[in-house]
């Protein structure tokens, strides 16, 4: 048996991200997203990022803090409905939830670096920074496994082309009042989500919905419906039961408390 091994993270990663629904799924699906890395005082980390200005990408290794436990096959959104090893993707469930993302250095500022093209979620510890090196990380003619080859000069689709995404007038409606009511800017989180794809898959908490599909975003539900490569957003309802909704006092409740008396149940 081989012994249990303890880590201490060096820092965390501040992002625009606050769930796993938000965050991209790659470093390349970022759009340039930027974030700070915030490195801890007291550990003489400060030396430690001497000359690391000079590297135009560095290596994050860091903690899924939020998974618990791990499947041995996944599915992965660009494997085309089939479940793959674990170890043959970049899942992060995993046996043990290490990431590992590549970004841009931007700037140094003491124990501080911003850096874009994050995937991590805000909060997320991080275990060590490495420089990115052209020579020795970059493979351009390697196999690529499962996902599909491409050619010289392509970059990777996450997962394919892109759905477009369209919103019913009653679920703009929708969207509209509880981003002016209570700040809950739901429209952007679920566009870049269902532009990768209608597929089930738990980890994006899509379900079937009988003759349509159902997206839970947080603790609100989006129902849509699937044609070729067009979404279109039918409506947004609480995820929250008849008892829970109005028998807990949780501050969120509010919320959805008016948009039901406002829109009804869905």
């Amino acid at each position: 048996m081989l012994k249990p091994v303890t880590f201490t993270p060096i820092g965390v990663v501040r992002t625009p991200f606050p769930d796993r629904v938000s965050a991209p799924r790659q470093p390349h699906a970022a759009a340039g997203a930027e974030g700070t890395i915030e490195l801890v005082p007291g550990r003489g980390l400060e030396h430690a990022l001497c000359d690391i200005e000079g590297w135009d990408y560095l290596w994050v290794v860091f903690w899924f803090h939020l998974n618990e436990g791990w499947r041995p096959k996944v599915l992965p959104p660009r494997s085309a409905g089939k479940r793959r090893g674990v170890l043959s993707t970049r899942s992060p469930h995993r046996p043990n939830p290490i990431g590992l993302s590549v970004v841009k250095l931007l700037a140094v500022d003491g124990l501080s670096l911003r850096v874009s093209g994050v995937d991590m979620i805000d909060g997320t510890p991080v275990l060590d920074l490495k420089p990115y090196v052209p020579y020795a990380d970059a493979y351009p003619h390697a196999r690529t496994g499962w996902v599909a080859p491409l050619g010289p000069g392509e970059a990777p689709a996450d997962p394919e082309p892109g759905f477009e995404v369209v919103w019913s007038e009653r679920a703009a409606e929708q969207a509209a009042w509880l981003d002016a009511a209570h700040g809950v800017a739901l429209r952007e989180r679920v566009d870049r989500v269902l532009a990768l794809g209608p597929q089930p898959h738990p980890y994006r908490r899509i379900r079937a919905d009988g003759d349509a599909m159902r997206l839970a975003v947080t603790s609100w539900r989006v129902r849509f419906r699937a044609e070729g490569r067009r979404i279109e957003v039918l409506s947004v309802s609480t995820g929250y039961r008849e008892k829970e909704l109005w028998g807990g006092d949780a501050p969120e409740l509010a919320a959805h408390r008016q948009f039901v008396e406002r829109f009804g149940r869905g």
